[in-house]
């Protein structure tokens, strides 16, 4: 290995040892862990943990297809591997080096027989969908933490269920490092940015949009509940909440008036559900449909459905299918608090 801090692909655990000895300053060190087919939501990822750490402290990117996360019938073997270009997006964006093992590397002694487990949390959503999945992924998660010894952590909030256990995790297990969130990075017409996204077809593409417009129609309908509310408290007492509504004069308020007196103060989930289902169920008429996996709006702290008066933060999450191409999206929300 260089002894010069030049950008380096680092192929094993024992190289890793040598550059995190030599070349990683202690105290400002950073990993951005991905499956590889870097994107510019990858990319955000980098920049985000070269600004965390600064110029003089050291990010490092994992490129691992981890052969742990997939289930039967899963696509491993189609995974795209694209590491020349992942290696050009990594430095580009501000990366240090890429940590890039082989599974023989990672897992030297075959599939571990001790594990991570997910717990109840990872048997919910997408842990329903993929059983084991998050067992995996946590531990290949523990195992690159280990490996990489950072003192920040950086994943998309895209797959936010993920995040959360991971976080989850480090809190149980005592894991000396930050984890940090950082917002989904969207392409223009809004599609969550996946490397997935290539095996869609124009037209299935088009279809896919509906995931996007399901989440931001849940949101644009919270919006319009908080509002009519707080148009309805500063209207006066004697008049009852949806007469109240009705003589604003607009016409959105007066057509959601009767949904946001029967919701109350702290309600509307429901209604925040079925502004979102109404969308996935026209594109599941479209051409291709659109299969969906679920479409939940659940508590951040363990996964579970919010009630209809939740009072506070959220997840919407949706996972569905378009041709032989599953994708995820989520959006956090607030009730109670403007959009």
């Amino acid at each position: 290995m260089s002894r010069k801090r030049d950008f380096e692909l680092v192929p094993t655990t024992d190289d890793l040892g040598y550059v995190l000895e030599h070349f990683a300053p202690r105290g400002r060190t950073a990993v951005v862990m991905t499956m590889g087919a870097l994107h510019e939501g990858h990319a955000t990822l980098v920049r985000t943990a070269r600004a965390h750490v600064g110029k003089d402290g050291y990010v490092l990117v994992t490129v691992f297809v981890n052969p742990l996360q997939f289930g039967a019938g899963e696509d491993l073997d189609r995974y795209p591997r694209t590491l020349d270009a992942d290696l050009k997006v990594a430095e580009e964006a501000g990366a240090d080096a890429v940590f890039a093992p082989s599974a023989d590397e990672v897992y030297p002694g075959g599939q571990p027989q001790v594990r991570i487990t997910a717990g109840p949390m990872g048997e919910l959503l997408e842990g329903a969908s993929r059983p084991g999945h998050f067992d995996g992924m946590l531990t290949v998660v523990a195992k690159l933490l280990n490996l990489t010894r950072p003192d920040a952590a950086f994943f998309g909030q895209k797959d936010a269920q993920q995040l959360a256990l991971i976080r989850r995790m480090v809190r149980d297990l005592n894991f000396p490092v930050e984890v940090v969130g950082v917002p989904t990075v969207r392409e223009a017409d809004g599609l969550a940015l996946s490397s997935r996204n290539r095996y869609l077809s124009p037209a299935e593409r088009r279809t896919a949009l509906a995931l996007s417009r399901a989440l931001f129609a849940a949101r644009d309908r919270l919006g319009a509940q908080q509002a009519l509310r707080a148009r309805a408290a500063s209207l006066p007492a004697s008049e009852t909440r949806a007469e109240a509504l009705s003589q604003i004069g607009e016409a959105r308020a007066a057509a959601d008036a009767h949904a946001v007196a029967q919701a109350g103060e702290g309600g509307g989930a429901d209604a925040v559900r079925a502004a979102a289902r109404a969308v996935l169920n026209e594109a599941a008429e479209a051409h291709p449909p659109l299969t969906l996996d679920y479409l939940a709006l659940v508590d951040p702290a363990d996964f579970t459905e919010v009630a209809d008066d939740h009072d506070g933060e959220a997840i919407l999450a949706v996972a569905a299918r378009v041709g032989t191409t599953r994708l995820i999206d989520n959006l956090p929300l607030n009730f109670g608090a403007a959009q």
